[in-house]
């Protein structure tokens, strides 16, 4: 499936400032017994504390660019992460399509994000040599093989295809147009062939391959007639320079490294387990032991939270009424195998697959299956699922489910059913539509906000403005009031006539009086302006609360608050009022459900460490959401058991109704969303 030409190809070594960045060689008289200071993710070896702080500093600065995929402003590690990732999303392309798509990248003048879905759409249209795919055959489906392609029009293309049995053996052959073949998806997503491009090509605009690639499948390096034009002559100067130029470039780039770190002091935040206490830190409280009292067992518990968010948070798309952790998570441990709650979320997910039209339904075909679900046939739709995944371990509990014993499946089994499901949902073409539309929604969304906050801007300024220009009344009436009193000073000392005093009077009384009426004019605008801001003001709050409720409805994903010193990663959920902490093995949960909790918490984190520094801010963020959820979840559990608690105070002459037990109350969930 994958060349491993990339290997000589792909070097992981990020960039900065757009530049190869050498690591320090190991010391060659490092004695076994030397204590020494080790950078975890690039083994570099340091003697000095100092040094290493330094060096630490400069990898953890957000000014590194990941080789393989351009993506900028990332730490050292992190740019390392994003070019393992992109690694291995091009191991994942086929190698039978390698060539096709090469041919199409060479000296493309598109932009890649043109270029993939151009590639994409011809690979979707027109079927290759070797494809085994369905076609349509007297009205029935069958599988075949494509064994040539016959180019008729531009327009419409005809297969010569070979029509297989049961065990993949050709019985006939025939010549279909491509409408009647049922194409398959892509085997690959549009980020791996986006990555596969990067990888595959040493420059853009236009797009090169590298010699070895183009070499290796006999494609031309040869720049063609009609592109040498369009190619910048200042380029191609500016390559002549740097030509020129080499040996002095080799000979900064020796120094490069020394240079910044002399010009990068230590500063906080660094990393959190390099924090040491200091006289001038603040007292820390003890971080309180998150609560673990899970039904499930701990290992299924980071399963249960997924499938739970996904169900709730894709609820409309699925038509599926939103339920709560606590009632899934009893009904997951409930022996019932007809449990409403976990049928029709099981239902929500086939139904999902049938609409796609994808192997799923061609598969019901087959059996003549009908496309509705009910309480009494979910379990056959689920074992043609399970059938077609091909899982041997999902396959071992086909029998069981079967037989109408589903309930008494482990905890495991019925978590691994639910992830594969989701996992097939989200490669359906009806979610990633979805997926695509929220986020254009989302980056529209966000850019109204920019725009506003941008406008927000300009007012305040123009407030400002109009602020000092109302305040300049006062200025008028202090400069009449003097101009007053040295009147009547010089009237006392010159004895200058009378006449000439009343006119000087006179004027001043005139200055005065438009001064005041300046000062009353000042003081209205100022008022108008401390109302317009508060109306304004109430209006933004208004407006940008909005906005974030309908970010928030286009849902993607749910992202970790962040991590605390000892990598531990944080959660919260929109529909559940608790923060859960993993941990960093992915062996551990719990959770904080109370606003002390949640208190001491932040009070626990330090900020000189750039984890914790990150969380916290997170957790202030969203503080009081969270910690309004948590009251009130709390003050609903106290009135809950102030009424257990009134009823057993009861006389027990009086025969109470029997109270109803909270931990079944997931018995009575009822789908309103449900299609009929």
């Amino acid at each position: 499936m994958y060349s491993k030409l990339y290997v000589d190809l792909v070097d992981e070594m990020p960039l900065l400032k757009r530049k190869p960045f050498s690591l320090l060689d190991t010391p060659d008289d490092l004695k076994p017994e030397e204590m020494v200071f080790q950078i975890r993710f690039t083994k570099e070896i340091f003697r000095d504390y100092c040094e290493y702080l330094k060096r630490i500093n400069l990898y953890r600065q957000r000014i590194w660019t990941c080789k393989s995929t351009g993506k900028s402003n990332l730490t050292y590690e992190e740019a390392l992460v994003s070019e393992k990732q992109a690694n291995e999303k091009v191991q994942l392309f086929p190698k039978e399509l390698m060539e096709p798509v090469l041919r199409d990248v060479q000296f493309s003048m598109l932009p890649l994000r043109d270029l993939v879905g151009s590639i994409a759409a011809k690979l979707k249209e027109r079927l290759l040599v070797g494809t085994e795919i369905y076609g349509r055959k007297n009205n029935r489906i069958y599988p075949c093989k494509i064994v040539k392609v016959i180019d008729e029009e531009v327009e419409k293309t005809q297969y010569q295809v070979a029509w297989l049995d049961k065990d993949k053996k050709v019985t006939e052959s025939a010549v279909v147009s491509g409408e009647d073949l049922i194409k398959k998806k892509l085997p690959f997503s549009r980020d791996v062939l986006k990555a596969f491009v990067r990888e595959s090509t040493c420059r853009s605009a236009p797009w090169v391959l590298h010699d070895k690639l183009a070499l290796k499948y006999g494609i031309s390096t040869n720049l063609p007639k009609e592109l040498t034009n369009k190619i910048s002559p200042k380029r191609k100067h500016a390559k002549k320079d740097t030509d020129a130029n080499n040996g002095e470039c080799k000979r900064k780039k020796l120094n490069i490294d020394a240079d910044i770190e002399d010009d990068l002091p230590i500063k906080y935040p660094i990393d959190d387990l390099l924090v040491r206490p200091a006289a001038d830190d603040p007292v820390f409280v003890a971080r309180p032991p998150p609560t673990r009292d899970f039904k499930v067992p701990m290992e299924c518990v980071g399963d249960l939270l997924m499938i739970w968010d996904f169900c709730c948070c894709y609820s409309k798309l699925l038509n599926l009424s939103p339920f709560s952790l606590h009632d899934f998570e009893n009904a997951i441990c409930y022996k019932d195998s007809n449990i409403v709650l976990i049928v029709e979320s099981y239902s929500a997910l086939l139904r999902l697959l049938i609409k796609d039209d994808g192997d799923y339904f061609i598969a019901l075909q087959k059996k003549k299956r009908k496309p509705k679900i009910s309480l009494v046939t979910w379990t056959d739709y689920m074992c043609d699922f399970l059938e077609l995944v091909g899982n041997e371990e999902l396959s071992s509990h086909i029998s069981t489910i079967k037989r109408g014993h589903y309930g008494i499946l482990n905890i495991h089994a019925k978590l691994a059913i639910f992830a594969q499901l989701i996992g097939e949902a989200l490669a359906c073409n009806m979610m990633r539509e979805k997926l695509d539309e929220y986020i254009e929604e989302r980056k529209a969304l966000a850019a109204e906000k920019r725009g506003e906050a941008i406008e927000q801007g300009r007012k305040r300024r123009e407030r400002k403005e109009m602020v000092k220009a109302a305040l300049n009344g006062n200025e008028i009436n202090v400069d009449a009031e003097q101009h007053r009193t040295s009147v009547n000073s010089g009237k006392k000392q010159d004895k200058t006539s009378e006449k000439h005093v009343n006119k000087v009077k006179a004027d001043t009384d005139v200055m005065i009086a438009s001064g005041k009426s300046s000062i009353v004019k000042g003081s209205k605008k100022l008022m108008n302006v401390e109302k317009n801001k508060t109306e304004d003001m109430t209006n933004i709050k208004e407006r940008k609360e909005y906005l974030e409720r309908e970010m928030e409805k286009r849902f993607i994903r749910t992202n970790p608050l962040g991590k605390d010193r000892d990598y531990n990663r944080y959660w919260y959920f929109r529909k559940d009022a608790r923060i859960f902490v993993e941990s960093c093995d992915n062996k551990q949960w719990g959770y904080y459900a109370t606003k002390p909790e949640l208190d001491a918490l932040m009070g626990s984190l330090n900020e000189k460490g750039e984890r914790e520094k990150a969380l916290k801010k997170q957790l202030e963020k969203r503080y009081n959401k969270i910690s309004g959820e948590m009251q009130k979840k709390s003050k609903e559990a106290q009135r809950i058991q102030m009424e257990e608690e009134a009823a057993l105070r009861r006389s027990s002459r009086v025969r109470a109704p029997p109270r109803e037990n909270p931990a079944r109350a997931f018995l009575k969930y009822v789908n309103k969303l449900k299609e009929d």
